[in-house]
């Protein structure tokens, strides 16, 4: 089978959902897959959806979520470790420091009483605040939009916070969580409820996320989440309540580093996706999609003697900050980070109401907001070639660096990734394009308990491994084109020149970190 007729097969008979997909036989289990036709034959649907099924099974056994700091996540990390070893991975655990952050508390006393179920932001400050509750320029009527509820600090002006236990009850839109936060410590609250904007039904229940991102200053009062519902019990006249969260402490972590060694041991080609999920739920799209795939693939290349040394890697923490991957760089000789050609970014690759989006760094889209180092480009062109030989239309995702490859850009090393949404509400244009429900956002389970099994669009998932898969087997032979570091002729040639962004551009953005309140 040419290697084309392979990738076919690959997006075509083997993509439908929920279809019953028997593998090839065990040729697979034993053969060096040294090729795209080869490999892409060995890497099964029903192979990535075995690891999703065990990351479900994990979540489901420990509290139903694999978030850092619990147990959950140690047992995805053994899981990983596990699989790699037997796949013929040299696997080594790295531990980093981690501060954990244990279940926050909501009470409404007066004028109702009531408990709310609520979570804290990550990055939050610890404490027991109990007192007035001050609304800060919240719309509680339609349309709820827009909203920009504590983004200035001219928002603050004539609120009453000379107290010495105020709260400031803030409504999601418009900025980051983190500058909304900020503003309210720097007016004098000493506690913040951040509620849902209410302008969707999926902008509607508990809302949660980071208060890290552009504000670069620590937050040392408790900050929590609250529905739009309880947001407007709690903005009645003469609301008070009270807020808790607990007081952090030390976790360490663990990112699993999994290395194949090539003839050129200097010359790295590293792939990650980071294997936590946030505490609302399990985490199967966010990110045990970019996990999976890259288990799956590493699986049925274990075998393969590369030219070039490939080193995938599993972070943790990363709905924390971030705070593997920066730990893993930071740890790094200048020597190591030379040694490094590039790093591929999976993270989210399977969401429900899928957009295909490549990370923009040639900026045809997006101005980026971040360094865009040299060579990154090249990867870029790559993943177009593969969405453009499949005749699958694919965007720009924001070069933005909010996942796991900032760490590696501010060092200089090229990167690359996919993306197919977060909380971005799909617009008709784009429905017209992929399917799915315009007016919806990419993926409702965002950061939250339904993100399931059942969240993951087979189809992104399966045509997302496929670009994967060819991408690390073409770096594996030879970065030439991103690095200058000449390798061994590949010994398959198919790829197109790309078509360029066939999609509604500017529609996707990038993945949300530092999310938007």
């Amino acid at each position: 089978m040419t290697a084309i007729a392979t990738v076919a097969a690959f997006t075509v008979a083997l993509i439908p959902a929920g279809a019953a997909v028997a593998g090839p036989s065990a040729k697979c289990d034993n053969r060096n897959n040294n090729t795209a036709a080869k490999l892409l034959e060995c890497v099964r649907p029903f192979g990535i959806m075995a690891h999703l099924d065990k990351l479900q099974q994990i979540a489901d056994e420990n509290g139903g979520n694999r978030a850092a700091g619990l147990p959950g996540y140690d047992a995805s990390v053994d899981y990983v470790a596990e699989t790699l070893e037997d796949a013929g991975w040299q696997v080594t655990l790295e531990e980093f420091p981690y501060t954990y952050t244990g279940p926050a508390s909501l009470e409404q006393l007066t004028p109702v009483a009531a408990v709310y179920e609520t979570e804290s932001f990550t990055g939050t400050g610890s404490g027991t605040v109990e007192g007035t509750v001050v609304p800060v320029d919240v719309v509680l009527t339609a349309p709820y939009d827009p909203v920009t509820s504590g983004c200035e600090a001219a928002d603050f002006v004539g609120l009453d916070f000379s107290g010495e236990s105020d709260v400031a009850l803030i409504q999601r839109g418009t900025c980051e969580f983190g500058v909304k936060a900020k503003n309210a410590q720097d007016a004098g609250a000493e506690a913040v409820i951040i509620f849902n904007q209410g302008n969707t039904p999926e902008r509607s229940g508990l809302v949660t996320g980071t208060l890290i991102g552009e504000n670069p200053d620590p937050l040392l009062i408790p900050v929590v989440g609250a529905s739009f519902d309880q947001g407007v019990a709690l903005a009645e006249t003469g609301s008070t309540a009270k807020a808790f969260v607990p007081e952090p402490e030390e976790r360490p972590q663990t990112n699993v580093i999994a290395e194949l060694p090539g003839k050129n041991d200097q010359n790295v080609v590293m792939a990650g996706a980071h294997l936590d999920s946030v505490q609302a739920g399990p985490g199967i799209n966010d990110n045990g999609s970019g996990s999976a795939a890259l288990l799956e693939i590493a699986e049925n290349i274990g075998k393969l003697k590369p030219q070039n040394t490939l080193r995938f890697t599993w972070w943790g923490a990363e709905e924390s900050g971030l705070l593997g991957s920066a730990a893993y760089v930071a740890g790094l000789s200048q020597a190591e980070k030379d040694e490094i050609a590039l790093y591929l970014n999976f993270d989210m690759i399977a969401s429900p109401n899928y957009m295909f989006m490549i990370y923009d760094s040639d900026e045809s889209g997006y101005e980026a907001p971040v360094p865009v180092p040299e060579g990154s480009i090249a990867i870029e062109d790559l993943f177009e070639s593969y969405f453009t030989l499949l005749h699958i239309p694919y965007d720009d995702a924001e070069f933005s660096g909010r996942s796991d490859y900032e760490a590696f850009i501010l060092n200089g090393i090229p990167a690359g990734g996919l993306f197919t949404g977060a909380e971005v509400v799909k617009t008709e244009q784009q429905a017209a394009i992929w399917g799915g429900t315009a007016g919806e956002q990419l993926d409702q389970c965002y950061h939250i308990a339904c993100d399931t099994i059942e969240n993951i669009d087979r189809k992104a998932l399966l045509v997302n491994t496929g670009a994967i898969a060819t991408a690390v087997l073409t770096y594996a032979y030879s970065t030439e084109d991103v690095n200058g570091v000449k390798g061994k002729k590949l010994p398959f040639n198919f790829l197109p020149d790309p078509a360029g962004p066939q999609g509604t551009v500017g529609g996707g953005g990038g993945h949300e970190h530092g999310e938007l309140g």
